[in-house]
């Protein structure tokens, strides 16, 4: 706001005192938002926010409950539709929207790459694959042809140099959307695999759920030699529920397939709160399950380290770390321990682990991309009401 040229002097110091009087309260706004000081810690709690929380988990009660009840009623943070928070192997906090419970399976959206990420390190494991050899892509093996060199690696650490356009512009033209919906939609992987390279593999860091139907191809055809699309997909159907859902007591998880039976492994897993929870449990106990290994622990490592191209993604896995320039962190990294991890999926969900914390918070809801960082902060808010060890 700035005066007009002929306001006289009196009044300008009237308006400037009244500017001040309004702006001086805001000056301590930063003081009061963000680190954990967002919510009024006066205001008496609503039942049903301390009624999610356990008796005794461990930390304050009513923080945890205050904050567990930021992430459904503070401004700006869109609809949490589920919270499940788990410490040392123990629900300590659990709550949900009206119309949704604990049976309520929901939509993971890039959620499931994570889950796809897991299932390539047991074939890995299983001999079936291999890391650091060329990505077994039939359409990519023709003499001549530079996509030969990309390596599984480079696939789980988005940097595989194929020209995928995960985001901007319109939404139709998107590549999630073309792959999904439109002229990709029977043979996702195909669609994916016969993109060209924009880069030399290995060189840029690429976000991209295109690259992990590649992925979910290549697991197929570790297990199976057949095209079929029914015997695709009952072979991987048959390996994620004996090798992992079951194992991992996530018997509510449901995976969609293409035409092509190829697992949507990008994107189109369902599964409730409480059995997202046990995928984040799974990654803090570094693979393992009531003592049984379900994928080695140095492939969980693996996920969990920076990917040369960028330091806040691993393999399929979101790292709380600095990002590089501007842009904004996936986490909280001044707030948080450095060995936190992190599925995040389309329209804010979450599944946080922390090994040093003994804890996994999962949030499920529906945030746009404007909100996203208020709702980090909610969640940074809430990791950090427990300590490390």
């Amino acid at each position: 706001m700035t005066l007009a040229s002929g306001t006289g002097l009196a009044h300008g110091h009237a308006m400037i005192a009244r500017l001040a009087r309004s702006i001086v309260p805001l000056l301590a706004l930063p003081a009061l938002i963000g680190c954990g000081a967002g919510a009024d810690t006066s205001a008496p709690l609503p039942p049903a926010a301390l009624a999610a929380v356990v008796a005794k988990p461990g930390v304050d009660r009513e923080r945890l409950a205050r904050a567990v009840d930021a992430l459904f009623t503070a401004d700006g943070v869109g609809e949490t539709r589920a919270v499940v928070v788990m410490r040392g192997g123990r629900i300590v906090a659990e709550r949900y929207a009206p119309g949704y419970g604990p049976e309520t399976r929901f939509l993971g959206w890039s959620l499931a790459k994570t889950i796809t990420a897991v299932m390539i390190g047991q074939l890995v494991a299983d001999g079936r694959l291999r890391l650091d050899e060329t990505a077994p892509v039939p359409a990519w093996q023709r003499p001549g042809d530079p996509r030969g060199d990309i390596t599984l690696r480079q696939l789980l650490q988005m940097r595989s140099g194929l020209r995928h356009a995960e985001g901007g512009g319109p939404r139709y033209a998107a590549d999630p959307t073309r792959m999904v919906f439109l002229d990709g939609r029977d043979d996702m992987a195909a669609w994916a695999e016969a993109q060209p390279l924009e880069a030399e593999p290995g060189r840029l860091f690429d976000y991209s759920s295109a690259t992990t139907m590649i992925l979910a191809d290549m697991a197929a055809r570790g297990l199976t030699e057949s095209r079929d699309p029914a015997l695709r997909r009952q072979a991987v159907a048959d390996y994620l529920q004996t090798r992992l859902f079951d194992p991992a007591g996530m018997r509510s998880a449901v995976a969609e397939y293409d035409r092509a039976g190829t697992l949507i492994g990008a994107s189109m897993i369902h599964a409730t709160a409480r059995d997202w929870a046990k995928l984040g449990e799974l990654l803090r106990n570094g693979g393992s399950v009531r003592g049984a290994q379900l994928v080695p622990r140095g492939w969980v490592a693996f996920m969990a380290k920076p990917s040369p191209r960028n330091p806040t993604y691993g393999a399929q896995l979101w790292l709380n770390r600095r990002a590089p320039g501007d842009e904004p962190a996936p986490l909280f990294p001044d707030r948080g321990p450095p060995g936190v991890v992190a599925a995040i999926g389309h329209l804010g969900q979450y599944v946080i682990a922390s090994p040093a914390q003994k804890l996994t918070v999962v949030r499920l809801g529906k945030t746009d991309a404007e909100q996203r960082p208020a709702l980090v902060d909610r969640l940074g808010d809430l990791v950090t009401v427990f300590p490390e060890g």
